[in-house]
């Protein structure tokens, strides 16, 4: 499929991206941070914190973001942004009003794929990026929407009681895109957001397969 505009393009929306909202790149890092903090340090009030950092960070690519500036060079920008603010809209509901979410670290299997994807997100991401000649301010941060989808993925393994099946969809589709993008425009390191797309709902619906199966088991 031909896009839109060019690679190019592309780029310099990041640039001017990067440009305008400095510095909210390192208020979105602290934020990440924070969420890291309160999963491992657990507090009455910390899932729901949680979960509204995760919906601020899809709200503001959606606002900011997609329908700011990619919007200018891609018309499917205004579909993008609405998804990407219909999914703050449901870790809001589910998370921070109905507080179905319950973030902790586990030392398991869950917990230790899902800080590799946080810690690929949050630093491998820039790294890689650069490695591969994407040099600020030309570059996708860490509260644009690749790094923070597979961010995002991270803390769902860190989940450790059923959630919202729907809460996946979303993300998932757009780790589909993502690699789309490492494909046409040389995005290298979007690559690990199909795999983060593919194995995190993979592991959530096992795992809570597993659950349900015990509890309905004689003598539980």
């Amino acid at each position: 499929m031909k896009l839109p505009f060019t690679v190019e393009q592309f780029f310099e929306i990041f640039a001017q991206y990067n440009r305008d909202v400095w510095p909210m790149q390192m208020v979105i890092y602290v934020m990440a941070i924070a969420a890291l903090v309160l999963a491992l340090r657990e507090t009455k009030s910390s899932n729901r914190v949680i979960s509204t950092i995760l919906a601020f960070l899809w709200l503001w690519i959606g606002l900011v973001y997609h329908l700011g500036y990619f919007s200018t060079i891609n018309g499917a920008a205004y579909v993008f942004g609405g998804l990407f603010i219909i999914q703050a809209g449901l870790f809001l509901v589910a998370g921070t009003l109905k507080q179905k979410l319950w973030f902790r670290f586990h030392p398991n299997s869950y917990a230790i794929i899902g800080a590799l994807f946080i810690l690929y997100g949050l630093v491998i991401y820039p790294v890689l990026g650069y490695a591969l000649g994407h040099r600020y301010p030309y570059t996708p941060t860490f509260g644009l929407p690749c790094p923070t989808t597979i961010f995002t993925f991270g803390l769902l393994l860190w989940t450790d009681k059923k959630i919202p099946k729907y809460l996946l969809i979303i993300p998932v589709l757009w780790s589909i895109l993502g690699l789309s993008a490492a494909l046409q425009l040389g995005v290298w390191e979007d690559v690990m957001l199909l795999i983060t797309g593919v194995t995190t709902p993979i592991m959530i619906y096992y795992r809570d397969m597993r659950e349900g199966e015990l509890v309905h088991r004689p003598g539980f």
